[in-house]
């Protein structure tokens, strides 16, 4: 059953392309599970396979797609197919059991399941072959996928949701969607962070509990995409939800088996493995994997290496756990595994994948190969003088794990890497630690904030000019890219980058080489180039601001920074880090924070994330007379402040851009933006207000 007529403030574009987009998200979920799942018309033609259907029919997804339910059964049980078919569709649902033949010509006895209309005329049939021990798993037997309208009011309900939630279409379209978790003084605003993090990030995923009409609560698995036209304008959301009520302890156990980080530096420059695929498909590999995997070119170009095919059933619940979290976080905790080689042989791995685009499901993975240990050395045998590589990142939760996880596995490539995530998440600390644990560790690490750099003077700042390259230029400057040659090279808010200076970093990412400004001398350079920014760069290439061939060369390898709100259980510890820190800077024995303030340090949701945290805690450390920390609490906790109504617009004001200017790190520009402001009418409201860069 599809939803009614759209209501009126559903935009003609969300009517019309929100079911496809919800169809794209719904094949990013399902492609991965080892469970056999397939989507069907009412023809019963397949419009999408898993990875786990292709085992058990003994085909690739393509070649599943666009056959018939018919195409996998002996002919005298067509007419019985055909029944049970009409019968399923009047009736909604069905289980039982089929014999099934596959591309092996051996029939098989499954039992089956089909969920009608998750989308309009599209079925959600899962198998499960009758010698596998077990029961199809609730999770894969339906899916509550949705429209929302940018407000977030639910604009679309299929059958899907009525069956997760207990809501009919008339019952829930047109409510706002915290009419489907408990009450909660805080809901309201976690639900509009998730959208507008959605809206900017592109999707965003989550796990939370949430509840049904008959007061009954499920844990979910929540994955929300931001849906925008041609023009970048926010039209909507689609957002599917599963129950994961019986798998959420299982994937605890599973997450404690991806590995975490073991400090090793690699002793040579390391040939890590990349693999590029587009769902079950391999379409780009490097030298390096084919040959720890024993398959040649031709292999790769004859479609004869799956990535399904090479790994171990073994290890299947734990690549599902690992696609989970690829897909809330945008990439997985490393973990360590087996894969096939052609041969039959097996070599163990660890594996980080990353997902480059959710619809289309594109996704990237750097393999580093474990069995020749001789390659890497523990930080332990080190000289002395090497630094710890994430002495500088403080944080137990899973959050800081998986970045350091990813920084393990990339560092030794050469490949370039993007770090987004908002100000003050440590996305330069990220960097420098992605620079220690590489080759490069003892070669210049080189810095630029692309926004700190008046517009005109970025060029020279990078690529250097030659005497006399124009007036004032009275003697030869070299840039930052030369000066980090055979080193790393960091750009900071490369967002910031103008549009007419990108095709000429875009050369010298592609070609290795460029020329100083007012220079004709080609200069080749050997640098590895790690980028961060907080700006949405997708949105930036829909205005036509930011290249989209150069936000590819970028995002090689994307790791993405959490903010401190999603993982406060670190915040205890930051706290006691900088209190130390700024404690032995400053003469003080301070070794204890109340209860009361720990208390409120949790609670504040920290919208300057770590480097407001750090800068509160120097605040306090200054403020401290004694062995506690005085921290001035009134600065985050809204019940003890004063009102509002005492304090002028012009205070107000004033305050805001305060805080805006210090979560934006003193750069102007990106104040403005976030502010939704000129550049210059800030400078002259900073002017108007007495707000100067000591205020910061």
């Amino acid at each position: 059953m599809s939803s009614p007529a759209p209501q009126p403030e559903i935009t003609t574009w969300l009517a019309e392309n929100g079911p496809k987009k919800l169809e794209l998200l719904l094949q990013a979920i399902i492609h991965h599970p080892s469970a056999p799942i397939l989507i069907t018309d009412d023809e019963r033609h397949y419009k999408d396979a898993s990875s786990g259907a292709g085992k058990l029919l003994g085909l690739p997804r393509e070649a599943i797609i666009g056959k018939t339910l018919d195409d996998f059964v002996a002919p005298e049980l067509k007419p019985q197919i055909s029944q049970l078919w009409q019968a399923f569709l009047q009736q909604g649902k069905q289980a039982g059991t089929l014999q099934l033949v596959g591309a092996d010509g051996i029939p098989r006895q499954v039992e089956y399941t089909v969920k009608g209309n998750v989308l309009p005329v599209r079925h959600l049939l899962v198998l499960k072959d009758e010698a596998t021990r077990g029961k199809i798993p609730a999770w894969v037997q339906d899916y509550a996928l949705f429209l929302l309208t940018r407000e977030g009011n639910i604009a679309s309900w299929y059958s899907g949701a009525e069956r997760v939630y207990g809501y009919t279409a008339e019952e829930a379209i047109g409510k706002p969607v915290s009419l489907l978790y408990p009450a909660d003084d805080t809901l309201a605003g976690k639900l509009d962070e998730e959208l507008r993090r959605s809206a900017k990030e592109g999707h965003f995923g989550d796990e939370r509990w949430c509840m049904k009409k008959d007061g009954t609560r499920f844990w979910a698995n929540i994955i929300t995409m931001g849906l925008k036209d041609e023009n970048g304008e926010l039209q909507g959301y689609a957002r599917a939800v599963r129950d994961f009520s019986e798998r959420h302890e299982r994937d605890e156990k599973l997450r404690n088996k991806l590995k975490g980080p073991q400090l090793v530096l690699p002793a040579t420059p390391e040939i890590v493995g990349i693999v590029s695929g587009e769902f079950d498909r391999i379409p780009e590999v490097n030298d390096a994997f084919l040959e720890l995997v024993g398959y040649s070119r031709q292999d790769l170009a004859g479609d004869r290496m799956r990535w399904p095919d090479l790994s171990p059933p073994e290890y299947l619940a734990v690549d599902e756990v690992a696609h989970e979290e690829a897909l809330r976080f945008g990439a997985c905790t490393p973990y360590d595994k087996e894969l096939i080689r052609k041969d039959g042989t097996r070599v163990a791995v660890r594996v980080a994948t990353a997902v480059l685009q959710l619809s289309p499901f594109r996704w990237i993975s750097f393999i580093r190969d474990l069995s020749a240990p001789a390659v890497e050395r523990p930080l332990e045998e080190e000289s002395a003088e090497v630094t710890q590589p994430f002495e500088e990142i403080v944080g137990r939760s899973s959050a800081v794990k998986r970045v350091l996880g990813q920084v393990e596995v990339v560092a030794p490539t050469s490949a370039t890497v993007l770090i987004l995530g908002e100000t003050g998440t440590g996305k330069e600390l990220v960097a420098r630690a992605i620079h220690r644990m590489s080759p490069r560790r003892d070669r210049p690490f080189i810095t630029l904030n692309c926004a700190a750099i008046p517009t005109g003077l970025l060029e020279s700042e990078l690529f250097g000019y030659e005497r006399g390259a124009f007036t004032g230029a009275l003697s030869q400057k070299i840039g930052r890219f030369e000066r980090a040659d055979k080193g790393t090279l960091f750009l900071d808010e490369v967002g910031d980058i103008p549009l007419e200076l990108q095709p000429k970093l875009l050369r010298a990412l592609q070609e290795k080489a460029f020329e100083r400004l007012g220079g004709t001398k080609t200069i080749p350079i050997d640098v590895r180039l790690v980028a961060a920014t907080n700006r949405n760069l997708t949105q930036m290439m829909a205005d036509k601001l930011f290249r989209s061939d150069l936000y590819y060369r970028l995002k090689v390898f994307p790791i993405t920074t959490s903010p401190l709100r999603d993982h406060p259980e670190d915040i205890p510890v930051l706290a006691r880090h900088f209190m130390r820190k700024y404690a032995v800077e400053m003469g003080k024995t301070i070794d204890m924070i109340p209860e009361d303030t720990m208390q409120a340090l949790v609670s504040w949701p920290w919208p300057g994330n770590v480097r407001e945290l750090e800068n509160f805690i120097e605040r306090s450390v200054i403020l401290s007379r004694g062995p506690q920390l005085r921290a001035p609490l009134t600065e985050i906790r809204s019940d003890i402040g004063p009102p509002v109504r005492s304090r002028t617009l012009g205070q107000v004001e004033r305050e805001h851009i305060i805080l805006v200017l210090g979560e934006s790190g003193g750069v102007i520009s990106e104040a403005a933006s976030r502010l939704g402001m000129p550049r210059t009418t800030l400078n002259a409201m900073m002017r108007k207000l007495g707000v100067s860069r000591k205020d910061i």
